[in-house]
């Protein structure tokens, strides 16, 4: 049985449990679970990292944990009782791991490894704490790091800043608001502003002494030196260095290691230097021999310097250089190191020796302990310390100091009889009272150890030595007395025997006779003569001579003779034990002269303060002696002297003696009478200020009134001791009165003077420090009663003195702080004072920083939920006090400007979020009765209504992102917490007061406002969240987003009618609420909608209103990135989703109007769709097509859908910079002409807009129109910025602005130029279809035509789509896909290549115009592409595959033409036809005949540069005939049986035979020019062909062209260079100058496609399509293809871009695999890549035979003008004809027979059985009786790798091999011209010929093909010829002209006429402008 466990709450997991068991719960090892049951060694309960999941375990995988539970029951919370730390370790290190992986995955290597390293150091600092083996200190400074790393990775990591009291965190709950406040805000400025060091510490190490020629021992001496006081300020660091130049003691770093210590702020500057003065220790000369002398000396060596300033950057100065010099002249050396900081280069030089000191230097800043604890290695290891010289800044109490500093100056010597000035060396000895010298007492420095005798370093040759060296003497006080300090002169010889001569010495006591000690300064020293062997042993004998100068002067009873050798040196003490001062030594020896206390205790001010605080004790116990002997007498000077002393400690070089005066009073004072004189003298001086002119005495005194009244309370109490008590009353009397007076003093306002206002201010600045003292005599209310009355009686006026305001707040503030004010008790009676002062100044707006400062401390001893009586009163007192006034100040503040110096801005935010932590504080703790209480306080609406706007304007400023830092999530959500609560409060008082016909609009929007925000906040949004921080908020405060939509609710419905004021205002907020993704607030928040729409139908019939603003927030706030999929789904759906509402939709359909809200729904979920997808895109990167795919899609929907201009006209612009960051120029023109169109030549003003500025109609429309023709022209699409550049030439013309005209029409020239010099890549198409539900709304589904970039192929283009649709899998086949991928939860993409088909254009029939501007038509304005695929039907013939090969051709047709605003557009319609075997052979022979003539045109006109390609399509054509090519198409069509078995395809067989037969005289014609042009090194092939061609002939059975065939074959321009003989006269086409070629409706102009021939059957099963373009047009002459069905020995194979066929259920497949690739790449092009001007003519009838017409001259033949440019391209088309050697003969002999047969007569009707037409457009394609032709097909551009091809295939084989193939790259262009009239129309129609030609019927069981209409590119730049000509859009059109306009033509019309069944395309009325609204002002 199940027990609810009691205690067994919490436990960690310490084995893995698999949960294999019935209802087990899986565990991992260390998760944390909670218990909830047991039985039987089982529990059951669940892992707090995920809750909602229980189950059961075994009890001995749990290690249980003590726990506390809260809300025991149903949701009880357990919380480990562990160390918070530690609980806190734990969470955080748990939240820690997850992002810590996903650091890696972000590549932030940087930072995952420091956290890497950061958690390891908090691991095992854990293990420390839990371990609990550490002292107490150890704890703390475990715990200290602990946190420090914790809060550095919460930082790094962007996680939520944690208050914390000392370690532990806190919980918010449990500490009034203003603690929490403060405690973030301590922590936030802990991390932001470092606090500044006010201790540094420079730490040296000497390294070595770089120098090429050392040789001798040195020593190295650094010190600081102030170079802007000429001193030194730090004793000497000493050491010395080896003949090598290194340290002589490497094992001891405290001799080569130093800390200089304890350096202030202030020394921190550019001008302290560190000096370095080098002494080497050897000869006197450097160079002088080694014998020459053995005893060694001191010499100068060198001196470096190095600035302070250059350490400040923080960085360690390793192994830094220091270059060493020396001085010109040795007595300068005593100054080199000035010489060098100043720079004065005459006086030193660099070393002989070059030499550098290297030394490693680095600043530390902290005091000393904290040094010792960050740096402990350095410490460990060794170093010496070097003070500074004197005493530090702060002297500490017990610091014991006794040191002598003497600097050993300069001499002035006599020669001594010598010719040369002397070698001077002074030695000094310390010797005591005994005549004994006192042994190491001596230092040089901190590296060395003291020494008992000191010798001075020795200059050359010099009588006025100068030696400046400071040494010091730490000699023992009680060794001072007596003892002297003895210096010898000696004269260094240079001899060899090197000796030093005793000549003279001095002497200096170091304590006079009165005890006082050698005083501070200079002093000049007498040099005593003596002999070289005088006994110096003998103290008695000299210490009886003066010592000084000064002091021989004095008494001047000696001869002069001795005076003239002096000796200087200076002394400064540092001791803490003697004084130098007399007056000091009188005072404590008072007793001795009771006649001299009076002086002393006026001289007592002027002694210097260290020598007092040196003895505090003595002084203040002889003070308070002098009082008891004679307190009449004394006792005003002694409380003079009190006075002085004590102020002295506020001192803060002082500062801290005060404790040392604090144990005194409570330790050593013994004056138990003393209160009485102390009171009575302070109550004089009070009680004498408002009368005393002079204050400054009586403000001493009132500022050392805390210590006074410590005395005065110490005394009383000792009083009290000794007497049981006696005099209490009296005591209190005094006090009283003491009070009284001061009351009196405070309460007199400062007439004119402000001496009586300072006195004021002194007196309260110190007054709250007296409360402590008097706490210790009377109980807190008395105390409390008499600090309220001497509070009260301060002056209100606030116009008093400023200063003294603040002073009175500050002692209002003290008091807060105070002890007296945390008792309850004595708070209620201080209290109202408190909240008065404070209320003046806050009305006032003085003093915010201290008003703050005081509210916060106020409010941090409210603790919260504190529901003691006290406490509610004093609540009741501060909200009637200071509620309205607190709000006013926020409001006051926050609408300031914010400060500019960031220091006062730092003070603006604090004081904001103080006021603001109080405000909160205040609100939490106000019950239901306070707030009751405040409500009812008001007596008028007003008041309450300005109360209530007040309250909200405050709330929404505290939920401002700014109001407090960005990681400070627990302290906004408590301000939410408190807010909400409030907002519940007070939205009752709303509802009474507010409504019906009290209704005020203004405080209703406020609360709506105000909750729109609340709800919106970032730091509620808990989504973003991680799991551990949601549970956390979710436990605390649940999810206050809904609490205040459920709030926002109720509050809507309780409106009523007066909902209609917030329609539609409140549409925005409300909408930005719901995009919010959580489910129960969206049911709460979206039938508001509902309501509204009902309301606005209510009052206007519609709710175009609601319509209308939700459309434009929704495109805002998508904007922003709100709102998800699941939103739009709750709009749109009709199943109820969660809560008690049912969708939107569903509550509409309730409705009357539910029509137009069902259409409002369906809008706006359609808009949604699109935004959301825009959103996503936008969120990448870089610039692609799907952005740009999702921004037309959106500004289509705002124009077409919507309507909405605005939008619309926005979305424009940031397609256009979309289009502009890809470099699609062409696009971007394009997408700025929609804007440019929506705008007239008027004068119209226009606002100031996007970027626009304000200016006329005109000239925005003329400043598009320029950026327009300039992306044109970067898009080399020239055409288009030619008529555009026309268009505002016009406008320039009209205005007569000659010069911009004159730009414009060179910058037309320009264009013009361009289009004939430069080179323009013809791009290539792809179809991609987008299929399944992954894909974004506006690409899901559909498919869509692309241009693609230049250069870009097949390949390229499928890996960039995949590349920006990484999750897409690309399809295998270019079948259409079936129901189950359209609705697959997955991405796929269907890519193949697809062929352009040009509109009909005049300008590609034309002859002789050039490449350059064709090839601008063939891929611009291109509405319809296709592509081919072949299969078999039928039986496959394996003998003849062509006799059952048929190809599928579909045609797709887009919404707009390419290019437009947008690289790829969407298939409106797509068209499938079936064509027929014989259909296909014709259309391979026509395009293989198309490019022969094409090529030989251009060999005639001289426009190749090679013949190659000419040669090699001549070898293809012809060898492959020899070798059997056009017999298999004879094989297949022309034998009897299929004659017979297909009547109605007559006409197409003899169509054939008609081609083979033009293209045997294309080949003579073409050999002919050949002859002509081929080089010599060609001649053999040439002979070759020639050969062939006979053969080939023969096969055919023609010996010699009949009469009626033997045109001459073509005609040039240039004329013919070789005519056939017998050329007969062309017949005339009945137009007279025109022919109308014989075309099959599907006959399409041919595109280049490339053959795979085979002799295998296998292989031959299908073809696909070619997808490579040659990039250049050589390659085109070089690789030209042809169609083949060559032998299997065929030397030539397919282009890689070739796909081979492929097995028909696979049809054609996207992807080419690499073994059917080839190395001829460059062969694939398409027709756009070789020229393509049509030269023959075909015949117009067969009866006629004539291959060509005459046009014109005889001599000038004329393409047919009809045919455009790509149906003029040759197509040479693939075959799979099988020829072998045996049937060779055979196919020959065949063909020999059919060379002319009788032609069929022509049925009216050819709807033959052998085709089959399948249309997805509304009416299957009939077939013209006048025509046959085969047409070629193309399946997909990729090919998919079947089994069916084995890997040696010839398919690909043969490319250049014969003249007919089963497989050619489709023919691509549609039907053009004549041809395509004749296809398409029953009827005539006129044409821009002289004669009309005659259009054959269809039959009535026959329908034309027909096209849907277009709406044409918002710049359609050219009409369609042959149809009545549709006017332009306004912007575009050009005015009609009675001559045809240069090149480029008129514009083409719009596509307009519809496709309707059973009819032809009608011609329509003129097409309106896209959007013919005119754009109001924008």
């Amino acid at each position: 049985m199940w027990i609810p466990t009691e205690h067994e709450k919490y436990g960690v997991v310490i084995a893995s449990f698999r949960g294999t068991v019935p209802y087990g719960l899986s565990l991992e090892i260390g998760d944390t679970v909670q218990i909830l049951e047991k039985c039987d060694g089982w529990y059951r309960g669940f892992a707090l990292k995920n809750p909602n999941i229980k189950g059961i375990f075994p009890s001995s995988y749990v290690h249980l944990k003590n726990a506390c539970v809260k809300n025991k029951g149903q949701f009880e919370m357990v919380i480990p009782t562990e160390d918070s730390v530690i609980t806190e370790m734990t969470s955080t290190l748990r939240d820690w791991g997850t992002m810590w992986k996903q650091l890696y995955v972000r590549n932030e290597g940087d930072l995952f490894h420091r956290l890497w390293h950061i958690m390891n150091e908090i691991l095992d600092l854990r293990r420390q704490v839990l371990v609990g083996h550490l002292t107490h200190d150890r704890m703390k400074d475990v715990k200290r790091h602990i946190t420090a790393r914790l809060d550095w990775g919460n930082e790094q990591l962007g996680l939520d800043l944690v208050p914390r009291k000392e370690y532990a965190m806190v919980d918010p709950e449990d500490i009034s608001i203003t603690e929490l406040y403060r405690l973030m805000e301590h922590r936030h400025r802990k991390k932001d502003t470092p606090v500044q060091a006010s201790s540094h510490h420079l730490f040296v190490q000497m390294k070595s002494l770089m120098c090429s020629n050392l040789g001798e021992e040195l020593e190295v001496i650094f010190s600081l030196f102030d170079s802007k006081e000429n001193r030194p300020i730090s004793e000497r660091f000493f050491l010395r260095l080896n003949r090598n130049g290194l340290p002589k003691a490497p094992d001891k770093p405290e001799r080569h290691c130093s800390l200089f210590v304890d350096l202030g702020s202030s020394e921190l500057r550019k001008d302290i230097y560190i000096t370095v003065h080098i002494i080497r220790i050897g000869r006197m000369g450097a160079g002088e021999k080694k014998n020459a002398c053995s005893v060694q000396y001191r010499r100068p060596f060198g001196c470096a310097v190095l600035s302070i300033a250059d350490l400040l950057t923080g960085e360690t100065k390793d192994d830094l250089v220091l270059k060493v010099y020396m001085c010109n002249t040795e007595s300068e050396w005593y100054q080199i190191h000035e010489n060098i900081i100043k720079k004065l280069n005459a006086r030193y030089n660099l070393t002989g020796s070059n030499a550098g000191l290297a030394v490693s230097l680095q600043l530390l800043h902290g005091d000393i302990e904290q040094i010792r604890r960050e740096y402990s290695s350095v410490f460990s290891h060794g170093v010496s310390i070097t003070r500074k010289l004197g005493f530090s800044d702060i002297i500490m109490p017990g610091e014991m100091r006794n040191d002598l500093y003497i600097t050993v100056e300069r001499g002035e010597f006599e020669k001594g009889g010598k010719s040369v000035a002397r070698n001077v060396e002074v030695t000094m000895f310390i010797v005591d009272s005994n005549g004994q010298p006192l042994k190491d007492f001596i230092s040089f420095g901190s590296g060395e150890p003291p020494a008992s005798e000191y010798h001075s370093f020795v200059l050359y040759h010099n009588n006025s030595p100068r030696w400046s060296e400071l040494l010091k003497l730490p000699i023992p006080v009680d060794k001072f007395r007596g003892s002297h300090i003895r210096f010898e002169f000696r004269h260094c010889s240079t001899k060899e025997k090197g000796e030093k001569k005793l000549f003279g010495f001095s002497f200096v006591p170091l304590m006079q006779e009165d005890g006082r000690t050698l005083p501070d300064g200079t002093h000049e020293l007498i040099v005593h003569k003596c002999e070289e062997n005088t006994n110096l042993q003998d103290t008695t004998r000299y210490l009886k001579l003066p010592f000084s100068k000064v002091i021989f002067l004095g008494n001047n009873n000696q001869t002069m003779k001795a005076t003239k050798e002096s000796f200087w040196i200076t002394s400064f003490l540092c001791s803490t034990k003697l004084t130098q001062n007399g007056d000091m030594l009188d005072l404590l020896k008072w007793r001795t002269h009771p006649d001299k206390i009076t002086g002393c205790l006026s001289k007592l001010k002027e002694i210097d303060g260290s020598e007092i605080v040196k003895f505090l004790q003595d002084t203040l116990d002889t003070l308070f002696g002098i009082l008891d002997e004679n307190s009449q007498k004394y006792g005003s000077k002694v409380f003079d002297s009190l006075v002085h002393i004590i102020n002295l400690l506020q001192d803060s070089k002082f500062h801290h003696f005060k404790p040392v005066m604090d144990t005194y009073i409570e330790s050593h004072f013994a004056g138990a009478l003393a209160y009485r004189d102390l009171i009575k003298v302070l109550k004089w001086y009070v009680d004498r200020i408002t009368e005393a002119e002079r204050q400054e005495h009586i403000q001493e005194v009132l500022k050392a009134q805390e210590y006074i009244f410590k005395y005065i309370v110490q005394s009383r109490r000792l009083f009290s001791l000794a007497t049981g008590g006696q005099n209490e009353e009296e005591f209190r009397c005094c006090i009283q009165e003491l009070l009284m007076s001061v009351r009196f003093f405070l309460s007199q306002e400062s007439k004119g003077t402000g001496a009586l206002s300072q006195s004021q201010a002194v007196f309260l600045s110190s007054f709250p420090a007296v409360y402590s003292e008097l706490l210790k005599l009377f109980d807190v209310r008395e105390v409390a009663n008499l600090v309220q009355d001497t509070l009260g009686s301060l002056p209100t006026i606030m116009h008093v003195d400023d200063s003294l305001q603040a002073i009175k707040l500050q002692c209002i503030g003290k008091t807060v702080e105070s002890q007296l004010y945390t008792n309850p008790d004595s708070r209620y009676i201080l209290l109202p004072v408190v909240l008065h002062h404070l209320h003046i100044h806050l009305q006032e707006q003085k003093d915010l920083i201290m008003c703050a400062r005081i509210l916060s401390n106020v409010f941090c001893l409210i603790k919260k939920n504190s529901s003691e009586k006290s406490v509610l009163e004093e609540i009741d007192v501060i909200v009637a006090s200071l509620l309205d006034i607190l709000l006013r100040t926020i409001l006051e503040i926050t609408s300031r400007p914010q400060a500019s110096s960031s220091a006062m801005r730092l003070q603006f935010q604090d004081v904001t979020g103080e006021f603001v932590a109080c405000l909160l504080s205040l609100l939490r703790q106000m019950t239901d009765r306070h707030y009751q209480q405040l409500l009812n306080s008001f007596s008028t609406k007003e008041e309450l209504r300005d109360f209530l706007l007040q309250i909200f304007t405050v709330f929404r400023i505290l939920i401002r992102p700014e109001m407090f830092p960005k990681d400070w999530t627990v302290m906004r959500l408590v301000a939410n917490n408190v807010i909400i609560t409030t907002v519940l409060y007070l939205s009752d008082a709303l509802r009474k007061n507010f409504l019906n016909e009290n209704f005020d609009y203004k405080i209703w929007d406020s609360y709506f406002y105000l909750a729109v925000i609340f709800i919106n906040q970032l730091c509620l949004q808990l989504e973003m969240f991680t799991p551990s921080k949601k549970k956390k908020v979710l436990e605390k405060y649940g999810d206050m987003r809904v609490t205040m939509g459920c709030e926002i609710f109720s509050m809507w419905q309780n409106l009523g009618e007066h909902k209609l004021h917030f329609i539609p205002a409140l549409i925005g907020p409300f909408l930005e609420v719901t995009l919010i993704p959580q489910p129960d607030l969206r049911n709460v928040m979206i039938p508001i909608f509902h309501d509204m729409m009902d309301w606005e139908q209510r009052r206007s019939g519609n709710f175009k209103q609601v319509e209308a603003k939700l459309i434009d927030k929704l495109d805002s706030l998508m904007s922003e990135g709100k709102g998800d999929e699941t939103y739009r789904e709750l709009f749109n759906s009709i199943i109820p989703l969660f809560g008690p509402y049912p969708s939107l939709l569903k509550k509409i359909e309730r409705e009357t109007w539910r029509e137009s809200g069902v259409s409002l729904i369906a809008t706006v979920t359609r808009l949604m769709e699109r935004l959301l997808d825009y959103r996503d895109c936008m969120k990448i990167g870089e610039v692609d097509g799907k952005k740009i795919g999702c921004t037309v899609s959106l500004l289509n929907f705002y124009k077409t859908e919507l309507n909405k201009e605005e939008m619309y006209i926005r979305y424009i612009h940031k397609l256009y910079d979309l289009h502009l960051k890809a470099q699609n120029f062409t696009e971007a023109a394009y997408t700025l002409l929609l804007y440019d169109e929506l705008l007239e030549w008027s004068d119209r003003p226009l606002r100031e807009f996007l970027t626009y500025p304000m200016q006329t109609e005109w000239q925005r429309k003329e400043h598009l129109h320029l950026t327009i023709i300039q992306n044109f022209d970067r898009g080399k699409c020239w055409e288009n910025g030619i008529i555009l550049c026309r268009k505002i030439a016009e406008q320039y013309e009209s205005y007569y602005d000659y010069r911009n005209l004159s730009k414009m029409r060179m910058m037309e020239a320009s264009l013009y130029d361009k289009i004939m010099d430069q080179q323009r890549l013809e791009p290539e198409f792809f179809r991609v279809g987008f299929y399944g539900k992954k894909f974004p709304f506006f690409l899901r589904n559909k498919e869509f035509v692309c241009r693609g970039h230049d250069y870009e192929r097949l390949e390229a283009f499928q890996q960039r789509m995949l590349n920006e649709f990484p999750h897409a899998i690309a399809m295998q086949h270019a079948n259409q896909p079936d129901e189950t991928i359209f609705q697959a939860e997955a991405q796929y993409l269907q890519i193949y290549a697809v062929t352009p088909i040009p509109e009909s254009q005049e300008v590609l029939q034309r002859e002789g115009v050039p490449d350059n501007i064709k090839s601008f038509y063939k891929v611009n304005h291109i509405w319809k592409f296709r592509y081919d695929r072949p299969f078999h039907k039928g039986t496959k013939d394996k003998e003849n595959e062509f006799k059952s090969l048929w190809v599928e051709r579909t045609s797709l047709y887009l919404v707009q033409s390419l290019p437009g605003i947008s690289r790829w557009f969407e298939v409106e319609k797509r068209e499938v036809v079936e064509m027929s075997p014989l259909e296909n052979a014709m259309e391979v022979l026509e395009n293989k005949n198309q490019q022969l003539k094409t090529l030989i045109s251009q060999c005639q006109t001289r426009q190749m540069q090679n013949i190659n390609p000419l040669t090699m399509c001549l070898n293809g054509v012809i060898d492959a005939a020899v070798n059997g090519g056009v017999s298999r198409y004879q094989e297949a069509f022309f034998v009897k049986d299929y004659i017979l078995s297909h009547p109605e395809d007559g006409e197409k067989i003899a169509r054939l035979r008609e081609l083979m037969l033009e293209q045997a005289q294309i080949l003579e014609f073409g050999l002919a020019v050949h002859e002509k042009f081929v080089p010599q090194d060609m001649r053999p092939l040439h002979k070759k062909l020639v050969d062939q061609f006979f053969v080939m002939k023969s096969s055919f059975g023609i010996q010699e062209f009949p009469a009626c065939i033997q045109a001459s074959p073509v005609h040039f321009p240039n004329g013919s260079p070789r005519v056939c003989r017998n050329s007969a006269p062309a017949s005339m086409s009945p137009d007279g100058t025109r022919v109308i070629p014989r075309r099959s409706p599907l006959s399409y102009p041919a595109v280049n496609r490339y053959s795979s021939s085979s002799l295998s059957s296998q292989a031959s099963a299908e073809v696909s399509n070619i997808t490579g373009q040659s990039e250049s047009s050589d390659e085109v002459f070089n690789m030209q293809p042809s169609p083949s069905t060559s032998s299997l020995s065929s030397t030539h194979s397919a282009s890689p871009n070739v796909t081979s066929s492929a097995p028909s259920s696979a049809r054609a497949s996207p992807l080419l695999s690499d073994k059917h690739k080839h190395s001829r790449e460059n062969s694939c092009l398409s027709p756009r890549d070789r020229p393509c001007s049509a030269i023959y003519p075909t015949p117009v009838e067969p009866s006629q035979r004539m291959l060509f017409n005459h046009i014109g001259d005889g001599a000038l033949p004329r393409s047919d003008p009809n045919l455009s440019a790509p149906e003029k391209a040759v197509n040479p088309t693939p075959s799979s004809w099988s020829l072998d050697s045996g049937k060779e003969a055979k196919n020959m002999s065949d063909s020999g027979k059919l060379i002319s047969p009788p032609v069929p007569p022509r049925p009216t009707q050819t709807a033959s059985p052998a085709r089959h037409t399948t249309s997805v457009s509304p009416s299957p394609a009939g077939r013209s009786p006048l025509k046959g032709s085969v047409q070629s097909f193309t399946p997909s551009p990729v090919e998919y790798n079947s089994p069916g091809l084995s890997s040696n295939s010839p398919v690909l084989s043969g490319s250049y091999s014969s003249g007919i193939s089963s497989l050619s790259r489709c023919s691509t262009s549609e039907t053009s011209g004549f041809e395509n009239q004749a296809n398409e129309q029953s009827v005539p129609v006129p044409v821009p010929v002289p004669v009309p030609v005659p259009v054959p019927s269809f039959s009535g069981s026959e329908e034309p093909v027909r096209k849907e209409s277009k709406t044409p590119p918002p710049y359609s730049v050219y009409e369609r010829t042959l149809r009545r000509p549709v006017p332009l859009p306004h912007s575009l059109s050009i005015p009609v002209t009675s001559e045809p306009p240069a090149l480029p033509p008129k514009p083409l019309a719009a596509r307009s006429s519809h496709l309707e069944n059973g009819t032809r395309r009608t011609d329509p009325g003129p097409r309106p402008r896209p959007l013919p609204r005119k754009v109001s002002q924008l």
